[in-house]
């Protein structure tokens, strides 16, 4: 069993910065990929970014290239999103999702997910 619990989101202004994490318990959290996903107002959850358990990164939003940047710690059994330069656009419900192995975009192959944070960029 694996459990994810995501903090870190809040009210940011435009173009300025956030970090989320994602932590992870259970002694098999290192055989995991975990991935952030993002839920806006009226939309689908869609994928954001992803890093499996060797470290590959695979980012699935194209808007968040060059802006967000994913990274694990495992010592700490936590991931981070690193997020800057933040748009309205962004605002959304974040959250963490852990799938066995490799990352995947497909969201119904996460097999655990956080309960989610709320992230709001305004001025």
């Amino acid at each position: 069993q694996l459990q994810l619990v995501e903090s870190g989101g809040g009210l940011v202004q435009p173009g300025g910065s956030l970090r989320l994490s994602c932590a992870t318990s259970g002694v098999i959290a290192p055989l995991y990929a975990i991935g952030w996903f993002r839920q806006a107002p009226g939309k689908e959850r869609e994928g954001v970014s992803c890093i499996g358990k060797n470290d590959q990164i695979t980012v699935f939003a194209d808007s968040v290239k060059g802006r967000f940047t994913i990274a694990r710690d495992n010592a700490k059994n936590t991931v981070y999103l690193q997020m800057n330069d933040v748009r309205p656009e962004d605002t959304a419900i974040y959250y963490c999702a852990a799938v066995l192995g490799m990352c995947v975009h497909e969201r119904s192959e996460y097999d655990y997910w956080g309960q989610g944070t709320q992230v709001t960029v305004s001025s």
